[in-house]
């Protein structure tokens, strides 16, 4: 009997050494566990700013897309304002270029005009010039004999 309670005693020592034990396993892992949640928590609030970091980036992205798209829009509007008005300009320039040139031509054509009638009237003048030079009579040159220097008085004086 002695050894069957000794028995139950280390039995009962047994257990409560066990029971102590997990009590000690218990308190370890409720501990671990609560390290565990505020990690958890900490996790999921890092997430949750994350997440709302991540949503005004794409706000913003969104934003300066748009902002992008209507400042190329007004662009390229102003630029085919541009184009236009160079359209216009170079249309004026080249109707103002042309009326030049035929002004140009329409004198050009005058000159030519009055240059064939001035020719005609030179021919005639001319002609009338050339009978005028052929019925006078011009007098015969001097001798070649009275030029030289022998004959020359100005210098004696």
């Amino acid at each position: 009997m002695f050894s069957r309670t000794r028995k139950t005693q280390q039995q009962l020592l047994d257990s409560e050494s066990n029971r102590q034990k997990l009590e000690s396993d218990i308190a370890s892992l409720i501990n671990k566990n609560e390290v565990l949640k505020k990690q958890l928590e900490t996790v999921i609030s890092e997430l949750d700013h994350s997440k709302r970091r991540y949503d005004l980036l794409l706000r913003e992205m969104g934003n300066r897309e748009r902002a992008s798209d209507e400042v190329s829009r007004l662009a390229m509007k102003d630029a085919n304002a541009i184009i236009n008005t160079a359209h216009v300009n170079a249309d004026i320039i080249i109707r103002e270029a042309l009326s030049s040139a035929r002004e140009v031509l329409i004198e050009i054509s005058r000159i030519s005009n009055e240059s064939h009638e001035l020719k005609g009237k030179l021919g005639v003048k001319l002609k009338k010039m050339e009978s005028i030079l052929e019925g006078l009579d011009l007098p015969g040159a001097p001798n070649s004999k009275l030029l030289n220097e022998e004959h020359d008085t100005s210098d004696r004086m």
